[in-house]
């Protein structure tokens, strides 16, 4: 709205580069705005990615995907028990893709589990196994960690390929130098946090596959529309939890791996997340600072601040979440919030809005900050209908 009047908002395909956040309380239309924008993309013939944590929003986007796009889609729904698809975390091309790929598994489990139950002697139990099954040339799992430390045999066979030399050197003094009665009391506890993913089916048919269905870095390179139903409902809170860090964590890797071809074939690659904090950790920051020159677009929500604040809690880490975004995020667009995140957001929209104009939104009207060019404009406020993107 300017002035009474309605007038169409456009946002420049470069600017958006820069990343978009959306806060705003249940029912008040976040998604609304992520899936205006999904839709307007895929008409576009943008390359995408949805993840939602509910599945309507990607389910939804089914019906609104151009004919002529039809087979460009990819829809990961782990309901389909019949064709399960396979999403192998433990994949890389290389040295530096494994070691990247390892960091990030154990920033993952350190973000589901806390860094008290995730500890320095698990890490490097989890470190160790990951690179070592990362390098057997048939490949492995997440779900082969357990077992890698529980089957001789099986151990065995994956050290005689190790080339990492660190790796090698762990398994040769410092795991065969334990005694019997440390790893008797080390490895169950090792094996209790992993046998949730292992134990259930239908996680187990997805991450235990050592061949992943489809490729994410071609996803991104052909622009292709890849729709991830995560609900909470069907997986529960800790499976959906990891299946969406994996896919950052591909997606990441992939985005990073355009650093190998030339400026003028990235193409542009838009990703949306709804409840985005469930499904970062750390490497957001590297994500949100980088991205750019990758030409990988992030398109974020959520309810409210503290639940960037709890993530830092929770995994005690280094990197604050609310100071990653608000350090690098271009446009940003605010419903209907509590007093206290009002507050902290005043500062963002001044001096055309207010936190008590926040705090009294009309329920689907938001306040946003846009960039253009680079510069980012005074605070406005929109209806999401009015928001158009440039190819």
């Amino acid at each position: 709205m300017y002035r009474g009047k309605k007038v169409p908002i456009y946002m420049k395909a470069e600017d958006r580069m820069r990343h978009f956040y959306v806060i705003g309380q249940t029912g008040t239309g976040k998604t609304t705005i992520l899936q205006a924008m999904a839709r307007q993309d895929a008409k576009l013939g943008h390359g995408m990615a949805v993840m939602d944590p509910h599945g309507d929003f990607a389910a939804d986007m089914l019906a609104h995907i151009p004919r002529s796009r039809a087979d460009d889609v990819i829809y990961f729904n782990p309901g389909d028990t019949l064709r399960p698809m396979g999403l192998n975390l433990l994949e890389a091309k290389d040295q530096e893709e494994r070691e990247f790929v390892a960091q990030d598994a154990n920033k993952m489990m350190i973000k589901l589990f806390g860094n008290e139950i995730f500890g320095p002697r698990i890490q490097d139990y989890f470190l160790n196994g990951v690179h070592t099954l990362m390098e057997y040339p048939g490949g492995g799992a997440l779900t082969d960690i357990v077992r890698l430390f529980t089957d001789e045999n099986f151990q065995m066979e994956r050290r005689r390929t190790v080339q990492n030399k660190i790796v090698k050197s762990w398994w040769d003094y410092t795991y065969a130098a334990m005694g019997d009665r440390e790893k008797k009391e080390m490895i169950p506890y090792f094996q209790a946090k992993f046998s949730g993913f292992i134990t259930n089916e239908l996680l187990r048919n997805i991450i235990g596959q050592t061949k992943s269905s489809f490729q994410v870095d071609e996803v991104m390179n052909t622009g292709k529309i890849l729709l991830i139903n995560l609900s909470k409902g069907l997986l529960g809170d800790l499976n959906s939890k990891l299946l969406g860090m994996i896919f950052v964590t591909k997606i990441q890797t992939a985005a990073m791996a355009r650093q190998k071809i030339d400026k003028e074939l990235r193409k542009d690659f838009f990703f949306y997340m709804d409840e985005f904090q469930n499904f970062v950790t750390d490497s957001i920051e590297s994500i949100l600072s980088e991205a750019r020159k990758y030409r990988l677009s992030l398109n974020v929500a959520h309810q409210y601040m503290a639940q960037l604040e709890q993530s830092d809690a929770l995994t005690k880490s280094s990197v604050n979440l609310k100071n990653a975004i608000f350090g690098n995020v271009g446009s940003m667009m605010s419903y209907k919030v509590g007093a206290e995140d009002a507050e902290k957001l005043e500062k963002e929209f001044a001096p055309n809005f207010s936190a008590g104009d926040l705090v009294n939104m009309d329920k689907y009207k938001g306040v946003m900050r846009l960039m253009v060019d680079g510069q980012v404009t005074r605070a406005f406020s929109l209806i999401p209908e009015n928001i158009y993107l440039e190819k």
